[in-house]
């Protein structure tokens, strides 16, 4: 494949590392510290951000060239850079309306949704004016295996009715959150991949109870946040379907592909920040009467991070390249290969950064101890490294002996 970017992709490079010089790191502490003193409330800065990021057109970068009038005209392999770049700030995707879980709602919508839905849920999420949470993992039961999963979607008349318990579902604490994405089984006698069905559910319907926030190693990750959530008796119009019953697995699959490119790239994004902290770090510390530079393990620390993060980058554009000219199915081994690779990487190369910065490395005032938090929660999140390993052996086998 060609590494070059086009010409489209490098000036939105150009133009979104400035906007970030300019106004996000400058402002990174400020909301930072805003979001640890007010859990569940929006930083007036992030929100002065997006606007500002709107009028400069760096707003919904992600939806690729396929979906018309709704994309920027960019590929997946010409957005992966753009989320490398978000990536060096654990919150400024969502300056530019690119943030999980929103885009993959964004996509399934724009993809599957009916004029209906797109009209009522994905103009206002596009506009950046409300948010949305995906409701699939399940509390009571080993979710790394959807089949497993037990809500219940059952069809009254003109309504589907909603029973069960999901955790982990992100976004669900964001207070401007009004639609949840939620996966369920509409016919549990069906053949395995086609009891599960995709519902849309307005987070205001009654009969949902916010259980709980769940931290991430104690992080909340306000002010979109992960929840536990009650759902009894939940009531939706049947039009509230998501493509018909039985398509669940359907619908993640078309959402899952580009989402795994996007959450490696923006954590190639923090591997590359916390190197070039680090590397500055180095040149400034001094122990034993010479600078920490000047350790052989420090120089072989860099040189082993620029060499992992390059490999990840290279690996990830080639996935990229791969679902833009056959599709997510096409590429689905490279996208294993990215899953396993990627979050293990970045939990290394800022595991080096913070080890060279010492005690300051694990607090708030570097990025480092939430970038390596993000990168291994992404161990776990859309399908734990295990599953993504006994899929691709599995595909790998087979591709050998059908050779």
């Amino acid at each position: 494949m060609n590494f070059e970017y086009s010409k489209q992709s490098l000036e939105l490079q150009n133009k979104l590392d400035d906007f970030m010089q300019k106004h996000i790191f400058n402002n990174e502490k400020e909301i930072l510290e805003f979001r640890l003193d007010n859990p569940w409330k929006h930083s007036p800065k992030l929100e002065e951000l997006k606007n500002l990021a709107k009028k400069e057109g760096l707003w919904n970068l992600f939806l690729p060239r396929g979906y018309g009038e709704l994309s920027p005209g960019l590929t997946n392999l010409e957005y992966a850079p753009l989320a490398e770049l978000m990536g060096r700030c654990s919150f400024s995707s969502e300056i530019f309306n690119c943030s999980a879980p929103d885009t993959g709602n964004m996509e399934v919508l724009a993809k599957y949704g009916t004029d209906e839905q797109k009209n009522k849920w994905l103009k206002p999420l596009m506009n950046g004016e409300i948010r949305s949470a995906f409701l699939m993992t399940e509390p009571e039961v080993a979710s790394s295996d959807a089949t497993n999963i037990k809500t219940s979607i059952v069809k009254e008349n003109d309504e589907y009715v909603i029973n069960g318990r999901k955790w982990w579902s992100s976004g669900g604490m964001n207070p401007s959150t009004k639609i949840y994405v939620l996966m369920g089984k509409t016919d549990p006698t069906a053949s395995r991949h086609v009891q599960q069905s995709m519902i849309l559910v307005p987070a205001d319907s009654p009969g949902i109870t916010i259980v709980r926030p769940l931290s991430v190693f104690g992080y909340l990750d306000s002010p979109e946040g992960h929840a536990e959530i009650e759902l009894k008796n939940v009531r939706v119009p049947k039009e509230n379907m998501i493509l018909g019953e039985g398509r669940g697995f359907e619908i993640a699959q078309g959402r899952l592909g580009p989402g795994r490119i996007h959450h490696c790239m923006r954590l190639i994004g923090a591997a590359q920040r916390s190197l070039n902290l680090m590397c500055k770090r180095v040149n400034e510390r001094e122990t034993f009467g010479k600078k920490l530079k000047d350790y052989s393990s420090i120089r072989q620390d860099i040189a082993k991070s620029a060499c992992e993060i390059e490999q990840g980058r290279l690996l990830t554009l080639a996935a990229a390249d791969k679902i833009d000219r056959f599709g997510a199915k096409v590429g689905a081994n490279l996208i294993a290969m990215i899953k396993i690779a990627i979050p293990q990487m970045a939990c290394n190369v800022v595991d080096r950064a913070i080890q060279a910065f010492g005690g300051m490395g694990v607090s708030q005032d570097t990025p480092l101890a939430s970038f390596y938090v993000y990168a291994r929660a992404i161990r776990l999140a859309d399908g734990p490294d295990e599953v993504h390993m006994y899929q691709l052996g599995r595909n790998l086998v087979k591709e050998q002996l059908t050779k």
